[in-house]
């Protein structure tokens, strides 16, 4: 009876849905103070429900009640507690379902912390959320309904995949989905401000706080999703340019557009069409990603489903929703006319280049991973489009994503001194060319193009510090003045400045694995010593474990320099009899310096083993960079001025009905 009131509590949360996406416009059209309220009701129901729904599915988990399909097919009654929770979501059903409950939660927030916004522009940016609440909603309880009952239940499920049951992965998708789903709040608020006509910095200031909440979170997503890649799969490496993996990279690259172009927006009421261009397009590429992981066009760790016609669904909804908005902007764009104007050397262009670039990087990543599957269905060919188009087009752009990043401090609003702009600009440069010849000594790197990148990361960190610097009052009054005014910079100052040396932070450890990294494959004896650059990796022993679910073959791999003892690393191998699937752990030391990485494979009978051991410079500083890139966002979003609205400006010219 309790999966039966699940099922049930989804019909509510549609019928709230429905009512959450009509009343509030019909209250708009006549004025209809109390209508209009009804989308913050309306959102607080269809979140109770959702919530509902999911706690349901989650208990028949956590009980292994194998009358539910769902349950029986993704879990087993010997698995840990962990994760049975986290199989909740490890299917196509379950995933959809969470999918539902953070757009939900993304609704009551706006509901609950949105009191600043109008009650107009907050009952429509609420409508717009339950329209694609209604889509996925029915999507769901027609073609993808976790409660169904099997009529003869088996004693046992059928277990989950193994490479899913782990503490990566298991937290990988609802940070992602954070993003993916979060970024409809832009969409929403883009599709508000068409229809009231209110395009203006207060609706940027409005909308900024929920596009940096799914910017963190997709970053952490990502992240995440790489960390558990690297360690689990046991390739060595972090990330593959798999589509999957795109997919989520995509609606970050114009997310991250998207949110310096609200900064504009913002401060000087100009490129107004661009971002709510943005907004539209960031959230029509976290719709094509969920497409691509659920329609069955893509074999990939990644997917969920394999099912043409439950694909075709969402990408129904993804051309009606996408569609339908850029209908709206194609009808209101014509009476949309930005009024802040600004020179060529400002940092308003500084920024608009910056969008353009992320959109470029964007693109060749979009063509990149559609073009075969386009190819596919149009002739039949089947081709791979691997790291090597992904390098040659996609880091040259962004390394002057970067550069350009650096040149932006230096710009004022406006209109920029361009003889101070320049000279701070050599200044900065002589420092990093120091900097990174100093780097190039103490470690001897050779190899013009790491050192390039290298370059270009120390360059972004080093015009950051320059900025603190200047707007500290650095070196013109004293130290402890001048701490005093650092500590007092705003919140997202902080962030900006935390985020671009999270970026140039991560892209350094990137470019160092990328190009110095050491690695060599091998069919090994016990006792014998295998060179990985300057390191000697020797297979000690392998052992034997048993795990809750699982047993287990455990290597221990001695690592030396010149005779000295670096660190032991313990390397698995694991058989799941449930699931009938081996899997790899990798046994990896992280230092400051990169990661001592070791795989243990397939004995081949003679008493030796296939192994794989890797030196991977510079890791540690991608996670420590993304964590820093995160951690910007949620500082940037903690600073007050985005929490209580933005004050009141002079009104911008209201959009005119389109003739």
């Amino acid at each position: 009876m309790i999966v039966e009131f699940g099922h049930f509590a989804l019909c509510i949360a549609l019928v709230a849905a429905i009512v959450q996406a009509t009343v509030p416009l019909w209250g708009v059209q006549t004025q209809s103070a109390s209508a209009m309220r009804m989308a913050d009701t309306a959102a607080q129901i269809q979140f109770i429900a959702v919530a509902t729904a999911f706690g349901v599915l989650t208990h028949a988990y956590l009980v292994s009640d194998f009358s539910v399909l769902n349950v029986a097919i993704n879990s087993h009654s010997a698995k840990p507690t962990l994760y049975k929770v986290t199989g909740v979501w490890a299917n196509h059903e379950g995933s959809m379902l969470l999918w539902v409950l953070i757009l939900a939660l993304f609704g009551i927030l706006i509901s609950v912390f949105g009191r600043m916004i109008p009650v107009t522009i907050r009952s429509l940016v609420l409508a717009t959320q339950a329209m694609i609440g209604t889509g996925f909603l029915a999507f769901i309880i027609l073609t993808s309904n976790p409660f169904v009952r099997i009529p003869n239940p088996p004693l046992d499920g059928q277990g989950m995949n193994p490479l899913l049951q782990d503490p990566g992965v298991a937290f990988h998708p609802p940070l992602l989905y954070v993003g993916y789903v979060g970024f409809s709040t832009a969409f929403s608020f883009a599709v508000a401000a068409l229809i009231s006509g209110r395009v203006d910095p207060s609706w940027a200031r409005w909308m900024r706080p929920w596009i940096l909440l799914a910017w963190a979170g997709l970053t952490a997503g990502i992240a995440l999703g790489s960390w558990w890649a690297y360690y689990e799969l046991g390739w060595g490496g972090f990330w593959f340019w798999d589509p999957v993996e795109n997919a989520s990279f995509m609606p970050w690259l114009l997310g991250t557009a998207l949110l310096h172009s609200a900064i504009v927006v913002e401060k000087r009421n100009a490129l107004l069409k661009w971002t709510i261009l943005l907004a539209i397009f960031t959230f029509g590429l976290s719709l094509i990603g969920t497409f691509l992981v659920r329609s069955g066009i893509l074999s990939s760790v990644h997917a969920f489903a394999n099912d043409p016609e439950r694909g075709m669904f969402i990408l129904l909804l993804l051309v009606l929703y996408i569609g339908g908005a850029l209908a709206l902007y194609a009808w209101r764009a014509r009476s949309i006319a930005d009024s802040g104007t600004f020179d060529v050397a400002s940092r308003e262009s500084g920024l608009l280049l910056n969008n353009m670039l992320l959109a470029a990087a964007c693109a060749v990543v979009f063509i990149g991973t559609l073009y075969p599957l386009f190819l596919d269905a149009a002739t039949g060919d089947k081709i791979t489009v691997g790291a090597p188009y992904f390098n040659q087009t996609f880091l040259p752009i962004f390394a002057i994503v970067m550069v350009a990043a650096g040149i932006g401090p230096f710009l004022a609003w406006k209109k920029a001194n361009r003889g101070a702009a320049i000279r701070a600009s050599l200044t900065c440069l002589c420092v990093t060319l120091i900097v990174t010849a100093a780097i190039a000594l103490i470690f001897q790197l050779a190899d013009p193009a790491g050192l390039f990148g290298i370059a270009v990361a120390v360059w972004l960190i080093v015009t950051s510090l320059w900025d603190m610097a200047r707007r500290a009052g650095v070196p013109s009054i004293g130290t402890v003045t001048a701490l005093r005014r650092l500590i007092g910079l705003p919140r997202s100052a902080w962030g900006l400045y935390i985020g671009h040396a999270g970026v140039a932070v991560a892209a350094a450890g990137v470019i160092a694995v990328s190009i110095w990294k050491a690695e060599a494959i091998q069919v090994q004896a016990l006792g014998e010593a295998v060179d990985v650059g300057p390191y000697q990796y020797t297979l000690v022993e392998v052992g034997q474990a048993q795990g809750k679910n699982y047993q287990s073959s455990v290597a221990t791999v001695r690592v030396e320099r010149d005779g000295e003892l670096v660190t032991l690393l313990y390397p698995e191998r694991r058989w799941y009899p449930v699931e009938k699937k081996p899997t790899t752990e990798a046994g990896i030391s992280a230092r400051w310096h990169g990661d001592f990485y070791a795989v243990l494979g397939d004995p081949n009978g003679a008493g030796s083993f296939v192994t794989r051991f890797y030196y991977n410079p510079g890791v540690p500083w991608m996670w420590f960079g993304a964590l820093m890139i995160t951690l910007a966002g949620m500082i940037s979003l903690s600073d007050r001025r985005l929490r209580i609205g933005a004050p009141r400006r002079t009104p911008a010219p209201a959009l005119q009905p389109a003739e």
